[in-house]
Order: structure tokens, then sequence, then C-alpha cells
């Protein structure tokens, strides 16, 4: 009852933030919510898998790439949509094809696809169309692009709540334990990694759809390895086999980060080190984990 409770004006307090929060706090809500979105659909493929994913910075780049090209011709939120779909594509073809990989193989293959769909896209825009980034004009208002941050967040802890109950839950955390094992007790192993990390992939190409009008200008620098980082060590600082955990992570290290790109800019990078050392030396199980240890 308690919990439903904390739920309930936690809810609350998400819908009418807008409204009374002024304009920085508000901001700073909204990176929040969409770190919070990145760092549970990244845990929940990569938490129960033990697949290490570092593709989020090019599935994101996918989503805002999108909404720039098509945001002038869609109603919103379709281009967020849309943008959902390019990522959970590339994840389709990306997953068919690294997902046959384990340990550092699949976590290199995947580190380097931001940088092969950035230069892909400069190729392209160079070559063909002759331009490079695209003008985002007439963008949704402040409050719109909230609440649908808010909503892609919501969907994906509502997504990380569900799938554990369900048999292809199961069968994650059975592919995490031992994959051949899995197999052999006839779970079809390569299309559950491959849908569940097309479905992650949406989030967080939706992500990136609903965050791109922040832009007035968007490159294809947008396709950043530095969003990978972060959102495996959001993941990890709270706990990447927990629902609450990646939440926590998230809002943790986005006050933290705003911080420090504040008042110590030049120690921003060096603090991400810091604190993914932090967590895999002394917090293996994350603030989460701390947490049920200090209640028991």
């Amino acid at each position: 009852m308690a919990a439903r409770f904390a739920l309930a004006v936690l809810g609350g307090a998400l819908l009418v933030a807008p409204h009374v929060l002024p304009t920085y706090y508000r901001a700073l809500a909204l990176a929040i919510l969409a770190d919070v979105a990145l760092a549970v659909a990244w845990a929940f493929f990569s938490g129960p898998t033990r697949y290490l994913s570092l593709a989020t910075g090019a599935f994101f780049g996918a989503g805002a790439y999108t909404t720039a090209v098509v945001m002038a011709r869609l109603p919103w939120p379709l281009p967020v949509l849309a943008g959902a779909a390019v990522a959970a594509a590339m994840a389709l073809l990306v997953g068919t094809l690294a997902l046959r990989l384990r340990g550092p193989y699949f976590a290199v293959f995947t580190f380097g696809l931001a940088e092969l769909a950035k230069h892909t896209l400069i190729w392209y825009e160079t070559g063909v169309t002759g331009t490079v980034g695209r003008l985002l004009l007439d963008p949704p208002d402040a409050v719109t692009l909230y609440y649908t941050v808010l909503a892609v967040a919501a969907l994906a802890v509502g997504t990380a709540v569900w799938l554990p109950r369900g048999r292809w839950g199961i069968a994650l955390v059975g592919i995490g334990a031992d994959e051949e094992r899995a197999e052999t007790l006839g779970i079809d192993t390569t299309r559950i990694k491959i849908a569940v990390f097309a479905l992650s992939a949406a989030f967080m190409g939706a992500v990136g759809g609903a965050m791109a009008p922040r832009w007035t200008y968007l490159d294809p620098q947008v396709f950043n390895p530095l969003v990978s980082f972060q959102t495996v060590i959001m993941a990890l600082l709270g706990g990447a086999t927990t629902v609450v955990g990646p939440v926590l992570g998230a809002v943790f290290l986005g006050l933290l980060s705003e911080t420090l790109l504040l008042k110590f800019r030049y120690f921003f990078m060096l603090s991400l080190g810091l604190v993914l050392i932090v967590v895999v030396l002394l917090l293996p199980t994350g603030l989460a984990g701390l947490l049920r240890k200090r209640q028991a």
C-alpha cells in the first residue's frame, strides 16, 4: 500500500512538474527522464543476458536524426515513433549479425556502431545530398517535449516490470546464466535475444527522437559514443538486474553530471571513469543492492 501511494505521489508530481518548475529545472527534469528511459531500456536487455551493449549512442542518434528528417512532414509525436522504428530496424540487422558473438566481441562490435553510422551518414550527405546536418524548424513547445519524454520513460519502466514476469523474461535470465543449457532446454535464444534487443533499441530511438527538437541544428555528431558509456554507467551504478536500479542510477548521475558540468567542466569525463571503477570494485550490485542490504 505504501509503495502504491508513493508511486501515485511521484506520478502526480511528474505530471504537474512542467507547469510549476522554473525553466532551468524543467529542462533538468527532462534530461533526467531521458536518462531514465535509456538506462532502463539498456538494463532490461543487458541486465539479465549479460550482453554488454555499447550501441545506445547509435540507436539514440538514429532516432534523433530520423526526427530531424521527418519532423517538418509529420505531426508530433509521429516523428518519435518513426525514430523508434528506425532504431528497432537497425537493431534487428545488427542483432542478427552481432548477437551470435559473446563477451568482449559483442561489446567491441556494438561500440563501433555509432562511429559507423556517423561516418556513413556523413559520406551519404556530402556525396549524395550535398549538405550535412538538418535544421529543426517549428519544434514542439517545451511542455509537449517534457510529456513526450515522460511517456517514453514510463513505457520503458512498464516494459521492464512486465518483461521478467513472462516466458521471455525467464528465457533472458536463462541466457545470462548458461546460454548453451538454455538452448538444450528448447529455448530459441537467438530469436528472443534479437527481439528484446530491438525492443530496447526502439525505446532508445524514441528518446533520441523526442530529445532532438531541443537542438535547432542537428548533424551526424549526434551519434555520440559517450551516450553509450553514460547509459552503461547509470545502469550499473543503480543495479542493472533490477527495475528501480537504473532509475536510481540515472537520477543520481544526472544530478551529478549537471553539477560537474556547471562547476567542474573539465573534471566531468574523469568523474565518469571514477564512478565506473567504484561501481565495479565496491558496488557490484549497484545502489539498489546496497539499499536491500541495509533493509535486511
